[in-house]
């Protein structure tokens, strides 16, 4: 992807890998209408043609903070019904995150609070730096989050501590966020973030691809369904690979001992 972004920045830090900077470091990266509309169309576009791309990584510019939501200084004096057509923007951009084929993991360099914390929760899986924050803190605003932090928050901490934060609006550390299950491991520095989470996108890029993504699917579709029904879908994506060049490859490096060459078909 050669296009330029107003509010991103886009590098490919290792073959196969793209990472997604959000690149707003004056304003805490938070997400005003543009930053949606430009993460909008990066989702989408590899949601439709993911290219040679396997791996994406979101991270944030700096090191103070990940994402702080929405930008309220964009949203001072907006009327009702700015507001609204705002948010309606918002929740395209968190279905085209959540609904993106690549597999996006964060590596949450700052603070992560409002819609930067349900940012994170609509990810497949985050490292973070130790000195992070996380908050839902809509409620102090006289909302509540509305970018599926009520829903992704709770899947990945539970209901009761879900409720806990989201009503209350405190801030909970990384260790916390790692104790919980919102976030996979915590690093010292953001150095040594960015490095864990290209060691880690590169071993999943080295993968089949298309496994990787059925097995995405298979994960994250089953959580909304019944055990039984959750079964059934995975060996539907189990079948959907039987038939692909990269299953006959794999057999035969393994049997030849060798690395794989997988090609995504």
């Amino acid at each position: 992807m050669s296009k330029t972004y107003q509010t991103l920045s886009l590098v490919e830090p290792a073959e196969h890998i793209m990472k997604v900077i959000l690149d707003r470091e004056g304003s805490s990266n938070a997400f005003n209408t543009q930053m949606a509309r430009d993460l909008i169309e990066v989702f989408e576009d590899i949601a439709l043609n993911p290219g040679s791309h396997r791996v994406i990584i979101l991270t944030g510019r700096g090191e103070k903070a990940f994402c702080a939501g929405g930008d309220l200084k964009e949203r001072k004096g907006m009327s009702d019904e700015d507001w609204q057509a705002q948010h309606l923007i918002f929740e395209r951009m968190i279905r085209a995150v959540i609904g993106c084929p690549v597999p996006i993991i964060g590596a949450v360099n700052g603070a992560a609070y409002g819609g930067g914390c349900e940012l994170v929760a609509a990810l497949d899986f985050v490292y973070a730096v130790e000195h992070v924050k996380f908050a839902q803190t809509e409620t102090r605003l006289g909302i509540i989050p509305g970018i599926g932090g009520t829903q992704t928050l709770a899947r990945a901490i539970g209901e009761r501590r879900a409720m806990e934060y989201v009503l209350s609006g405190n801030v909970f550390t990384a260790a916390q966020a790692e104790r919980w299950g919102l976030v996979n491991s915590v690093y010292p520095t953001v150095d040594a973030l960015q490095d864990a989470t290209i060691e880690i996108a590169t071993r999943i890029a080295d993968n089949a691809p298309l496994a990787v993504r059925q097995a995405r699917q298979a994960i994250h579709k089953g959580q909304q369904m019944s055990l039984a029904e959750g079964m059934a879908f995975e060996i539907e994506a189990y079948n959907r690979l039987i038939s692909t060049a990269d299953r006959y490859e794999g057999i035969l490096a393994f049997n030849e001992k060798r690395k794989p060459k997988f090609n995504g078909k």
